[in-house]
């Protein structure tokens, strides 16, 4: 299985949770479950790095899956040992998580996928659709940054028990046509998302799929994240940012250009002296 996720095609002997899926606290009060990976990058406990958001952007800055209780040594290892599942034996990840849902507790229910993590490959993506089409009876969400992965991947023939919503923030912003696509945006507060004339999650995440269609979620109230969003919106920052790089990119190629010599000097020939 090739993946931004993995440093090595193998690993060690597969590590397999008890249970794959999980409920937090905000999760188990609208009766949702949820699929978890260790967020954006790190290293396993055998020496393997990963990153399971490749195309994160400015969002890694001030990630409330890399705050608090997601680096509680339990919580890390559970996570961790979730990817080694999926990196380690993608197929026995695909089968243990098709018999975990076919648990009559989970008809009906919905699944997030991802409290952390993204769909960091094709193989993993599409192993996902795989799972949802054998699995008619359960509902599934997640967020997402991987653009032109959904491009390709699940926008031609999505599964009808499948919802998701784009998220400002990543590399990919750009793709991103808030006219036409579901998108969500972290804002500053919940009178920012007022103001912009965006639909507050807050009530409840399932909001962000079943409500309207351009998604405000409130920033979490960390104080030194908020001292990095300086009141902006996730992709009022991320533009700022990309912005900025092309503007040193701009500059890098003028320099490069008027440093180098020209064509007409380099092959100027050496004039003959008169005899």
């Amino acid at each position: 299985m090739s993946s931004s996720a993995s440093a090595t095609a193998v690993g060690p002997t597969p590590t397999r949770p008890r249970r794959l899926l999980t409920q937090n606290r905000e999760m188990r009060q609208i009766g949702v479950y949820n699929w978890t990976l260790p967020a954006w990058a790190g290293r396993l406990p055998d020496g393997r790095t990963y990153n399971t958001c490749p195309s994160a952007g400015i969002c890694r800055q001030v990630c409330y899956a890399r705050h608090g209780t997601y680096l509680w040594p339990a919580v890390r290892a559970k996570h961790h040992a979730n990817l080694q599942f999926v990196l380690d034996d993608p197929d026995g990840w695909e089968q243990a998580m098709l018999a975990e849902l076919a648990a009559p507790k989970f008809a009906g229910r919905w699944i997030r996928i991802h409290d952390s993590g993204d769909f960091f490959s094709d193989d993993y993506t599409v192993r996902w659709l795989r799972i949802m089409r054998q699995r008619p009876e359960v509902n599934f969400y997640a967020y997402t940054k991987e653009v032109a992965r959904f491009r390709r991947l699940v926008e031609p023939e999505p599964p009808e028990n499948f919802l998701w919503a784009y998220s400002y923030g990543g590399t990919q912003d750009a793709l991103l046509d808030p006219s036409v696509d579901r998108i969500a945006d972290v804002f500053p507060d919940e009178e920012s998302i007022a103001a912009a004339g965006w639909s507050s999650q807050e009530a409840s995440d399932l909001l962000a799929v079943l409500g309207p269609r351009l998604v405000g979620v409130p920033a979490n109230r960390i104080p030194h994240f908020l001292r990095r969003l300086d009141g902006r919106r996730f992709s009022q920052w991320q533009a700022e940012v990309d912005a900025e790089c092309h503007t040193r990119l701009g500059a890098a190629e003028v320099r490069t250009i008027t440093s180098a010599p020209s064509a007409r000097r380099r092959h100027r020939p050496r004039s003959r002296r008169a005899a």
